[in-house]
């Protein structure tokens, strides 16, 4: 069973997790996983905090010369803003907890419900654990899960298809060229022109001291029918893939292929007829399902897509109560994005690829990649032939 716990706050010494599951024999180095903490850290609009942190991580355990050894994998990211905190945040019975007190809920943040859930009366308690911060680790975890799915061929790309009011046009193209245009554009955007226009967008919202959500999508290829199972409701891969990403701060929708256009559309308009050819086997010469039928991958290309709310944390704040005196103020701020629609994305496709990652170890598990990639590969050759 491939699983994980992560543990760490915003301004705490370090982010952690500890991976169980994985197989022995599978290369994993940091700067593998690096890459997607830079990526994460990037984009058009984010703030200041980034300026701060420059994230790596550090392989604690179940890895030896580069290859894990099949026991927990001990994941680790360093705060570099601890410094500027140890003495609030400090673990210990010295900790100056009443210095940088929070008792200003911000409308739309885990704030005031946290408080209210744990009892505490400083918010710091609460946002320091549900700030977005907490996603590097999560990219970092999902990395390591997109590693194994490298070594069975499985691509993903994300990008950016909406900020705020401006919508991109993204035709299909190959996947190595939606990647290359993504990766060359400051939000994430295969539309050149729509990228200028997204910016231009986030600049005068900057201006007006607001923030911008927007919608991005994940396109998974190469994945083999049969990922996921309709025997049981927690066993259908869309639930999963679909809570991953509800899962990510800020996230209010999800769908997949057609999603919500589909509904408004006769059935013969949305289901994707059958064909067989003796080369490919088994598919599709449309995709509206996404790749999911039935809670199990169907063996067209995945394609899921969320709706991320704009940043609840304001420049020009909204108004709130104190929580201490009951008296009308304005919600507190912190450093925050003008639009973090880019990072969720790349946090979107981590968080995609540890689903994938969890429901191909169920399919085909093994203590080794050897068994791994071997179960991979009969079964992939049984599925082709039918």
């Amino acid at each position: 069973m491939l699983r994980y716990l992560s543990a760490g706050e915003s301004h705490g010494p370090a982010l952690t997790a500890i991976i169980e599951g994985l197989p022995a024999g599978m290369p994993l180095v940091v700067e593998y996983v690096d890459r997607q903490l830079a990526r994460r850290q990037g984009g058009y609009g984010r703030g200041k905090r980034m300026s701060i942190e420059q994230d790596r991580v550090h392989l604690l355990a179940g890895v030896r010369g580069g290859v894990t050894l099949g026991t927990p994998v001990c994941l680790q990211i360093e705060n570099k803003d601890w410094v500027n905190w140890r003495e609030t945040m400090d673990p210990g019975t010295d900790a100056r907890v009443d210095d940088r007190m929070v008792t200003r809920p911000r409308p739309g943040h885990a704030d005031l419900t946290g408080v209210l859930k744990y009892g505490h009366r400083d918010v710091r308690n609460v946002l320091e654990r549900a700030s977005a911060r907490e996603t590097a680790i999560r990219v970092a975890v999902g990395t390591v899960g997109r590693r194994l799915l490298d070594k069975i061929g499985i691509k993903i790309v994300g990008f950016v298809r909406r900020i705020g009011q401006v919508e991109a046009d993204v035709p299909e193209l190959d996947p190595d060229v939606l990647q290359e245009r993504t990766e060359t554009s400051s939000v994430m955007c295969p539309n050149q022109v729509s990228s200028y226009k997204m910016m231009e967008h986030i600049d005068r919202t900057r201006d007006t001291g607001d923030s911008l959500g927007g919608v991005f999508e994940i396109r998974v290829y190469n994945l083999p029918p049969g990922l996921g199972s309709y025997v049981q409701w927690d066993r259908k891969l869309d639930g999963r893939l679909a809570g991953a990403l509800m899962s990510i701060q800020a996230i209010k929708g999800v769908e997949i292929g057609a999603g919500f256009h589909g509904a408004a559309c006769p059935g013969s308009e949305v289901q994707d007829e059958i064909f067989y050819d003796q080369d490919r086997g088994y598919y599709r010469q449309t995709n509206r399902a996404g790749g999911l039928e039935g809670g199990m991958t169907n063996g067209e290309p995945l394609v899921l897509r969320a709706a991320m709310k704009p940043i609840p944390t304001l420049r020009r704040p909204l108004r709130s109560v104190d929580i201490g005196t009951r008296e009308a103020v304005e919600a507190a701020y912190e450093r925050s994005d003008i639009c973090a629609v880019p990072a969720a994305c790349v946090i979107g496709e981590a968080v995609v690829a540890w689903e994938l990652a969890v429901a191909a170890m169920e399919k085909f598990g093994g203590d080794t990649l050897f068994e791994f990639t071997g179960n991979w590969e009969r079964y992939l050759a049984s599925v082709k032939g039918g």
